[in-house]
């Protein structure tokens, strides 16, 4: 695995640069991985074709940025703590990719775009999507458990970090709350379910990423405590933001349909509060993301970017 790229910045944090050189780390590691593993066939290919679309990566950047805020892995001599934590970032990222290909299925949200490409469906077939996602999973949780002789992370660190994702990811995790969301179409929600829906769907996933890159550097107690609020607020505003941006956002820089939610009568952010006090809210959340940071001092600028670029993206 590459090394992370140098965490020391000018007085002015630069996110672009930062995420750019972390995005690059991401796909390095991705791309090597694909090509030790990964065959020739039409199941890999469709399983390469979404994982290396043009994406965010949000969730495993995060995992790289908590360990970083807590730790100080750059200078670990054996890299061997860098290296575990973006094994963790790139299974993170399978999961959500799989999530992302189901997601996009005719029974789902029958989407024909992703990332600006044709959906997994489209490109391939419906049977090959479901199998690229089905395979992205498991890949996941075959890199989470390699054996932890190879690695500095001990055998019960590992399981822990399993755990954590495995529960984020399933039925209590992200796919009860797309469950949620199919029941919720043409169904007002209240307040209070509508963001325990998004908690589930989209912010579980998001507070494992920031608590596994976390506990892989070491942090302590009230670390993860602090880490956990700071990923709870922005994975709501990023839900927030994404109703916001279905809404007013441009489909050309999205790289997806806009104004599906209100086509499909999804319960929304917009669509509950309107689009003004929508975006009041996700304001509220990344303060509340940026006081949750402060035990850290400048250690979590990273993470301090982030979710103020999180409320102010336009894709």
């Amino acid at each position: 695995m590459p090394d992370l790229p140098d965490s020391s910045r000018p007085d002015r944090f630069d996110l672009s640069t930062y995420l750019k050189a972390q995005r690059a780390v991401l796909d390095q590691a991705l791309n090597d991985f694909i090509r030790r593993h990964f065959s020739d066939s039409r199941l890999n290919a469709a399983m390469k074709y979404s994982l290396m679309a043009s994406g965010k990566r949000l969730r495993p950047v995060l995992c790289l940025a908590a360990a970083e805020t807590v730790g100080n892995i750059n200078n670990n001599t054996t890299n061997n703590i860098t290296n575990d934590v973006i094994q963790t970032a790139c299974a993170i990222e399978m999961i959500h990719t799989y999530s992302l290909i189901h997601d996009d299925l005719p029974a789902m949200d029958d989407d024909d775009l992703r990332r600006g490409n044709p959906t997994c469906h489209i490109q391939f077939d419906e049977a090959t999507a479901i199998l690229a996602g089905d395979a992205l999973l498991t890949l996941a949780f075959e890199i989470l458990s390699r054996n932890a002789s190879a690695t500095a992370a001990p055998a019960e660190m590992k399981l822990k970090i399993m755990h954590l994702i495995a529960a984020a990811a399933g039925h209590k995790g992200m796919i009860e709350g797309q469950m949620r969301d199919i029941e919720a179409e043409n169904t007002p929600l209240p307040l209070d379910a509508l963001k325990h829906l998004h908690y589930l769907k989209t912010g579980a996933l998001i507070e494992a990423a920031v608590v596994s890159g976390a506990l892989l550097a070491g942090g302590d107690g009230k670390s993860i405590e602090q880490l956990r609020i700071y990923a709870n607020h922005i994975g709501l505003a990023f839900q927030v933001t994404d109703d916001i941006l279905n809404v007013e956002g441009d489909a050309e820089l999205m790289g997806k349909a806009t104004g599906t939610d209100a086509s499909r009568h999804k319960a929304t952010y917009p669509g509950l509060l309107g689009l003004e006090k929508s975006k009041a809210f996700a304001s509220d959340l990344v303060n509340n993301a940026l006081h949750a940071l402060e035990i850290f001092g400048n250690k979590a600028d990273s993470l301090a970017a982030i979710a103020r670029y999180v409320i102010t993206r336009n894709r």
